[in-house]
């Protein structure tokens, strides 16, 4: 009896820390790390994909606390403002670029990051991280044309002059964001100006905001995410848009087209990074790895449809996709794209509120100084003759009233 008690112990013991280290997951891992990212940008299990974050947890025991943003500068505010801490995030280059201007950046140490290997050569560096320290690319993709072929005459599609052709009025969409909409009437000034420079003059943007109050009269109107719905359900005939989403709409309407510009386009990038407010940088890098996994990374790029910067996972393409042009252009079209980088914020204010006159109905087509247009002079002087009429008014009410009042008063006490 006593031996087969000191054999149930012994038995005992040595299962007990191989339970307890299945439990801790892999390497004993234990804790959380906060994620930062955009909405719909991670495989999340619908529809048969693979759960990412579900995946990372189990694999390593740590707690995931995802979170999304929808634009770069909601992601930049919190950072700022916010008393919270992220260890990961992923942005967009021209935003990276500004992250890592203002010391917001951790550089990442690539030996806790293996899976690095993995990532295509021309994604290493790039020009809002020329070194490479502080970025690993998550996913990219250029902007396209897309085009219902019923509602637009296909041969006359070549470029971005289609959003400005006036055969097409009434069906043309346009990016309802300054930065894409200006770029694109950038590359269509006389002569172009390079939407991927930082030295934007105020010159620059107000010669691209005249490009497009031209367009204007052509215009159904200005959308983002509504892109789909006019689009797939042939409302609108042509847009420029994201590569990765144009490629989604082409599936759900066979009328559909794309085209990729001839002026060239944007390239952008997403990447993961490590903010100075991570809390945790070990599971930060560990989570990077994680994601650039081949399977991982694979189950990414199908979900999200963008292009992949991971050489592993893109050989485990479909050949539908992997020679789709429209996801992956050749190396010469790449060539031929820029890249969006960090501007001076007062050139980016700037841009935003010439992009806001652009699009009002009233905008008429500008000749601006790099301080005040002459619109904006003439209507400060006509505030400023009505404000000297209001106080004059008020000063002479005043004094009559005091003048009658004294009067009055003169009355009653002779009375």
């Amino acid at each position: 009896m006593k031996k087969i008690i000191c054999v149930i112990l012994c038995l005992f013991m040595i299962l007990l820390p191989l339970t307890l280290s299945g439990c801790s997951g892999e390497k004993g891992f234990e804790g959380e790390i906060n994620v930062y990212n955009w909405g719909e940008y991670i495989s999340n299990g619908d529809e048969g994909t693979l759960d990412v974050i579900e995946a990372f947890e189990e694999k390593y025991n740590i707690k995931v606390n995802y979170t999304n943003f929808e634009t770069n500068e909601q992601m930049y505010s919190m950072l700022k403002n916010s008393n919270s801490s992220y260890d990961i995030i992923i942005p967009s280059d021209y935003m990276i670029s500004k992250l890592i201007n203002e010391g917001m950046l951790e550089k990442i140490d690539f030996e806790n990051v293996p899976n690095y290997k993995y990532t295509m050569e021309k994604f290493r560096t790039s020009g809002f991280d020329p070194t490479g320290e502080y970025t690993v690319p998550y996913t990219w993709s250029t902007v396209a044309l897309v085009y219902n072929k019923k509602l637009v005459e296909p041969e006359s599609v070549k470029g971005f002059t289609s959003l400005w052709d006036e055969k097409n009025a009434g069906k043309i969409l346009m990016f309802n964001n300054s930065r894409d909409s200006m770029s694109i009437a950038m590359q269509l000034c006389d002569p172009p100006i390079d939407p991927g420079k930082t030295d934007f003059t105020f010159e620059d943007i107000n010669r691209a905001t005249d490009k497009l109050v031209e367009q204007k009269k052509y215009l159904k109107k200005y959308v983002m995410d509504q892109v789909f719905t006019e689009m797939e359900g042939s409302q609108a005939g042509i847009a420029p848009y994201y590569s990765g989403d144009i490629y989604t709409m082409m599936q759900n309407n066979a009328d559909l087209t794309y085209c990729l510009p001839q002026e060239g386009s944007n390239l952008f990038i997403d990447a993961m990074c490590i903010p100075t407010s991570c809390q945790n940088k070990e599971y930060a890098e560990l989570f990077i790895n994680f994601m650039c996994d081949p399977e991982i990374a694979l189950a990414n790029a199908e979900y999200i449809g963008y292009g992949t910067p991971n050489q592993a996972a893109y050989e485990m393409l479909d050949d539908e996709i992997k020679n789709c042009e429209l996801i992956y252009p050749s190396d010469e079209y790449l060539e031929k794209c820029y890249t969006f980088s960090n501007i001076p914020n007062d050139v980016y204010l700037y841009m935003q509120e010439q992009f806001v006159k652009a699009c009002s109905s009233s905008a008429e087509i500008s000749d601006v100084g790099e301080e005040d247009s002459e619109s904006d002079i003439i209507y400060t002087i006509i505030v400023c003759i009505l404000l000297a009429v209001i106080i004059i008014a008020t000063i002479t009410m005043l004094t009559l009233n005091i003048i009658k009042a004294v009067k009055n008063r003169g009355r009653i006490q002779k009375s």
